[in-house]
C-alpha cells in the first residue's frame, strides 16, 4: 500500500515533466498526448477487469487484481498531472533562439498558469481573472494562425509560442531604427537584444496609416519581407483584448510585428523559472534556478 501511495504521488508531481521533456518542445501543445497517456491507462484498467471476470485460474485472478490496482494509480496519477498541468504550472523547453539571451535554446522552464485565471482544459476561456498581464511579462501563448505556415494551418497544427509583452491594449507600438516607441515616447527597453549591427531603412508599404493598420491586425505583414519590417514597424495601435508581444532577440524573432496582435485568449501563462540547466558552480540558492523577470 504505502509503495503504491508513493508511486501515486511521484509520478503525479514528476509526468509533468516528463511528458514535456520526452515529448515535446513548447511549440507542441501537451494536453492531446497527456490525454492519450490517460485513455491507455484507462484501457489497461478496464482490460485487467474484463480478464479477471471471466477467469477462474486463481493465479490468473491474483495478477489481474494487482495489474488492475497498478493501472488504477497510473489513472489517477495521470489525471492529477493533467489537473497540474491544465490549471497550475507547466513545464516547456525552449526550441529556438527568439528569446536570446534571457532564454536559451534547451533550456527547461516552468510557466505559471494560474497567475492570469485558469484556462478551461482544450477551449480558450478562462475561469476567472486573477491577475493582469503586465508590460514585459514573458507569456506563453498559443500562436496565432497567421503564425502558422500554410501547410501546418492546413493541417490543423498548434502551437506554443514564449515572448515578451511589450503593448497593452490601446498602446501605439512602433519601432524607428530598431528603438521601440510606446505611445510616442521612446521605451525603457531593457530586455531588446540586438544581433546585426545593421539597420534596415523604411519602407512605405501603405498610403495610408489606416492601411498599415488593418494589414496588421490580419496578420498580412508576415507575407512582406523581413527587412521590410523588422527594424522599422508602426505605428499601429493595439486592438482591444489583445496584445503586442516580441521576443528579447529583436533582429531574430518572428513576432506581432509580422503575425499582428495577439488575442488575449490565446496567453495560456506567465514564464517563472528555468529549472534545467541547474547552476551549481560555485554552490549558492540564489544561482540553483533562473527567475524570469
Amino acid at each position: 500500500m504505502r509503495l503504491k501511495l508513493a508511486f501515486w504521488t511521484v509520478s503525479a508531481g514528476a509526468l509533468a515533466v516528463i511528458f514535456r521533456k520526452f515529448f515535446g518542445e513548447i511549440e507542441q501543445p501537451m494536453e492531446s498526448k497527456i490525454l492519450t497517456v490517460f485513455l491507455v491507462f484507462t484501457f489497461c484498467a478496464a482490460f485487467f477487469r474484463w480478464v479477471r471476470k471471466r477467469s477462474d485460474d486463481a493465479r490468473l485472478t491474483r495478477w489481474t487484481a494487482e495489474a488492475i490496482e497498478w493501472s488504477d494509480t497510473g489513472v489517477s496519477a495521470v489525471f492529477l498531472a493533467f489537473l497540474i498541468m491544465a490549471f497550475v504550472v507547466q513545464a516547456f523547453k525552449i526550441p529556438s533562439g527568439s528569446m536570446k539571451p534571457t532564454l536559451q535554446i534547451g533550456d527547461h522552464l516552468f510557466v505559471n498558469k494560474f497567475i492570469y485565471g485558469p484556462q478551461i482544459p482544450f477551449t480558450r476561456k478562462r475561469a476567472f481573472k486573477f491577475k493582469d498581464i503586465r508590460r514585459y511579462d514573458v507569456i506563453v501563448f498559443l500562436c496565432p494562425p497567421k503564425g502558422l505556415s500554410e501547410e501546418d494551418r492546413a493541417a490543423g497544427v498548434k502551437k506554443d509560442f514564449i515572448k515578451r509583452c511589450i503593448g497593452l491594449p490601446g498602446d501605439v507600438i512602433e519601432i524607428r531604427n530598431k528603438v521601440l516607441f510606446i505611445n510616442g515616447e521612446k521605451a525603457d527597453d531593457p530586455y531588446g537584444s540586438f544581433a546585426h549591427p545593421v539597420v534596415y531603412p523604411r519602407v512605405k508599404l501603405f498610403k495610408e496609416p489606416k492601411d498599415y493598420q488593418s494589414a496588421w491586425e490580419k496578420g498580412d505583414l508576415a507575407h512582406f519581407e523581413t527587412q521590410w519590417i523588422r527594424d522599422n514597424f508602426g505605428p499601429v495601435t493595439v486592438p482591444e483584448r489583445s496584445y503586442f508581444a516580441m521576443g528579447d532577440n529583436r533582429d531574430g524573432s518572428f513576432d506581432s510585428r509580422f503575425w499582428g496582435p495577439l488575442p488575449a485568449d490565446y496567453i495560456k501563462g506567465r514564464a517563472w523559472l528555468v529549472y534545467w540547466p541547474l547552476k551549481i558552480w560555485p554552490l549558492s540558492s540564489e544561482n540553483r534556478f533562473k527567475i524570469i523577470h
